[in-house]
C-alpha cells in the first residue's frame, strides 16, 4: 500500500511539473521532497493553499495548485515583490497570500480549465481551514474571512457559500476597516508595484488585530496528528522574513574519479577502520560530567520527551491485533461464557470482540554526521538525539543512535600508506573511516544515557564519509526485526574528507553518497530521511528538511521532524 501511494505521489508530481513549465515557460522546473525547484533552487511556498496532500485532497486540486505556482512565477516579479514586503511576520503572510490572489486573477479568460482549477483548489482548501476547526477562534476566523474577501474582490466573484452565513459579521467590521485599500485591489491587478502598495497597508492592519499566527494552534490537541495539524494552513516563512528558498541548497559536485571508475566507489585500505561503542572513548568521570551537562541543557530548554513519544506514536503506530476483549453484546460467541446462559438468562454480554491497539512497530535509527562543521551544534544534536531515544522508548518504538567520523584528519595513516605506495592516480576513499555507536537498537534509553551524552566530546569531530555511513546504518537497521525502518541522517553540509578529494576529484564523495541513497531509496526496505542543519539537502535525499538550530533546540524543531516523519509515512 505504501508503495503504491509512493508511487501515485511520484505521477502526480511529474504530471503538475509538466503543467507548470508549461503554464510558466520555465523549463527547469520539477519537484523534489515534495517542494518545487528551479534547478537546484528550492521556491518558496508562496501560499497556504497551493499545498494539498495526497490523503485529503483530490486530482484537481493537485492541478488548480500546480496552476497557480505557475501563475505566480510567470506574473510575479520576485524582486519588486521582495522590496515591497512589510515587516513582521504575520503581515508578510497576508502579504504573500493577497499577491497570490493577484496572479491567480490574471489567468486568461480563454483558460477556463485553469480557472475552474483555481477555484476548485480555494474551495477545497477553505473547506478544510473550516472543518480543522480554526475559524471557530478570533484569529482563525479573521485570516479566514480575509482570504474570502479579498480573492472574491480581487476576482470579481463571491465568497464561499457554505460559509457566507459565519462570516457575515467579522466581514463586515474588516472592511470597514480597509474599505478604500481593498476597492483598489481589482483595478490594479496588473500592476504589481501599485497592487503591492495596497496590499500592505492591508496586510500591516489586519496584522496589527491578528497578532502572531503562531496562535493558530489547537489548544487541546497534543497529539501531534499532521491530518488535522491547523500548521498545516499557514505559510512557512521563517519570523526573519526570508522564505525558506534563502536557505543555502548543497550542490554535489560531478566526478570524472568516479564515473570512470570502473568498479565503482573504491577504498584505499580498510586497515585503519573502526566501529566504536562511543563511551568507550571517554573517560568515566568525564561521561558523567557530559550527562549531568546535557539533563541541565534538556531542562533548561523545558523539552517534553512525552510529548514527542505521543507525536511520534501518532504518526509510527499502525493498527495491531492485541488479544480479545470479553462481556459484549455483540461479536464472537465466547465459550467460556455459555454457562450464564442458564444462571443469568437475561444477561447478554456473551460475546467477545477482537481487540485492536496501536502499536509503533518501527525501528527509528538517527546517524549524525560528526565532522567538524557540526561541533558548533553539538549541544543541539546531543539533546535531539536523548530526546529522540528517549521518545521512541516510550512510544514502544525501538531506535538507533549512530555516528560518523574519520579516525584522523587529511587522510591519517591511510593517506600515509599511499604515499609509501608511491600516490597511485585515483586510490579512492583516502581515510580511517569510524563509525560510533551511541545506543544500538537492544539498550533502553535508560541504559544508554550516558553513551549518548558522549556526543558532547568535541574531539570526535573530524571529516565525513556520509555514503558508506548510510550503507552502514541501513545494513544494521536490515538486521533488526521491524515492521517499518526509519533512518534518519543529519548533517550541515556536503561529505567532506580534503585527503580523498585532494587525490581524487572534488566530487568523488558526492557522487558516491547520491549512489548509496538512491540505491536504498529504490529498494525501499528502509526510509531515508534528510536532515539539514541550516542547509536543503535536497539533492541527496528525496525526503528531507532543513531546520535551523542557530538558536539551540526548539520545540519547533521537533516538530519539523515529526512532520518529516509523518509525510514520509503517509506516502
Amino acid at each position: 500500500m505504501a508503495d503504491l501511494l509512493e508511487r501515485r505521489q511520484q505521477q502526480i508530481e511529474q504530471l503538475c511539473a509538466a503543467a507548470i513549465r508549461a503554464l510558466s515557460g520555465e523549463a527547469k522546473l520539477h519537484f523534489r521532497g515534495g517542494r518545487l525547484h528551479r534547478g537546484n533552487a528550492r521556491l518558496p511556498d508562496f501560499a497556504p493553499h497551493l499545498h494539498p496532500s495526497l490523503e485529503d485532497d483530490d486530482f484537481d486540486s493537485f492541478r488548480g495548485a500546480a496552476d497557480g505556482l505557475a501563475l505566480r512565477l510567470k506574473h510575479s516579479d520576485a524582486a519588486l515583490h521582495r522590496g515591497g514586503r512589510p515587516d513582521g511576520r504575520t503581515a508578510r503572510v497576508l502579504f504573500e497570500l493577497l499577491e497570490q490572489f493577484r496572479v491567480e486573477a490574471l489567468a486568461a479568460p480563454q483558460m477556463p480549465g485553469v480557472r475552474r482549477n483555481l477555484q476548485h483548489r480555494f474551495d477545497a482548501w477553505s473547506k478544510a481551514f473550516h472543518a480543522s476547526g480554526l475559524t471557530e477562534t478570533f484569529s482563525g476566523l479573521l485570516l479566514y474571512t480575509l482570504a474570502q474577501v479579498v480573492r472574491a474582490r480581487v476576482h470579481g466573484g463571491a465568497v464561499l457559500e457554505a460559509t457566507e452565513d459565519l462570516i457575515e459579521g467579522t466581514r463586515g467590521r474588516l472592511v470597514a476597516l480597509i474599505a478604500a485599500d481593498l476597492a483598489a485591489l481589482r483595478r490594479c491587478r496588473h500592476d504589481q508595484a501599485a497592487y503591492a502598495r495596497h496590499a500592505r497597508k492591508i496586510a500591516e492592519t489586519v496584522a496589527a488585530r491578528l497578532g502572531d499566527l503562531d496562535d493558530l494552534e489547537d489548544p487541546g490537541d497534543d497529539s501531534g496528528d499532521a491530518g488535522n495539524n491547523p500548521l498545516r494552513f499557514s505559510l512557512r516563512i521563517d519570523v526573519d522574513g526570508q522564505d525558506e528558498a534563502d536557505v543555502p541548497v548543497a550542490a554535489a559536485e560531478r566526478s570524472g574519479a568516479f564515473e570512470g571508475a570502473h568498479a565503482g566507489y573504491r577504498v584505499f585500505t580498510t586497515a585503519y577502520d573502526a566501529q566504536h561503542a562511543a563511551a568507550t572513548l571517554v573517560r568515566p568521570a568525564l561521561l558523567r560530567e557530559y550527562r549531568e551537562r546535557l539533563d541541565r541543557l534538556i531542562g533548561k530548554r523545558r523539552l517534553s520527551a512525552m510529548r514527542l513519544a505521543r507525536q511520534l506514536k501518532a504518526v509510527l503506530a499502525l493498527p495491531d491485533e492485541d488479544g480479545f476483549e470479553g462481556a459484549r453484546e455483540e461479536g464472537r460467541i465466547d465459550g467460556a461464557r455459555l454457562a450464564q446462559l442458564i444462571s443469568t438468562p437475561a444477561d447478554r454480554r456473551l460475546f467477545r470482540a477482537e481487540r485492536i491497539q496501536p502499536v509503533a512497530d518501527a525501528l527509528v535509527t538517527v546517524l549524525i554526521d560528526c565532522s567538524g562543521s557540526m561541533r558548533r551544534h553539538v549541544e543541539a544534536v546531543a539533546m535531539f538525539a536523548d530526546l529522540m531515544a528517549r521518545a521512541l522508548d516510550i512510544a514502544g518504538a525501538r531506535s538507533e543512535i549512530l555516528g560518523f567520523t574519520t579516525g584522523a584528519w587529511h587522510g591519517g595513516r591511510a593517506a600515509r600508506d599511499w604515499q609509501r605506495a608511491g600516490r597511485p592516480r585515483h586510490p579512492g576513499r583516502l581515510n580511517e573511516r569510524c563509525h560510533l555507536v551511541f545506543k544500538d537498537a537492544d539498550t533502553a534509553w535508560r541504559r544508554a544515557r550516558p553513551s549518548i551524552a558522549a556526543l558532547l566530546k568535541p574531539e570526535l569531530f573530524r571529516e565525513g564519509l556520509d555514503g558508506e555511513a548510510v550503507d552502514w546504518a541501513v545494513a544494521r537497521a536490515l538486521q533488526c526485526e521491524a515492521a517499518r525502518k526509519l533512518l534518519i541522517v543529519m548533517s550541515d553540509g556536503c561529505p567532506m574528507d580534503g585527503a580523498t578529494q585532494q587525490a581524487n576529484d572534488a566530487g568523488y564523495l558526492d557522487q558516491h553518497l547520491l549512489q548509496v541513497v538512491q540505491r536504498h531509496e529504490a529498494a525501499g526496505r528502509v526510509q531515508i530521511l534528510g536532515v539539514g542543519v541550516g542547509l536543503d539537502l535536497s539533492v541527496f535525499y528525496s525526503r528531507c528538511r532543513a531546520i535551523d538550530l542557530g538558536d539551540g533546540l526548539q520545540p519547533a524543531v521537533l516538530d519539523e521532524i515529526v512532520q518529516l516523519i509523518a509525510a514520509r509515512a503517509r506516502r
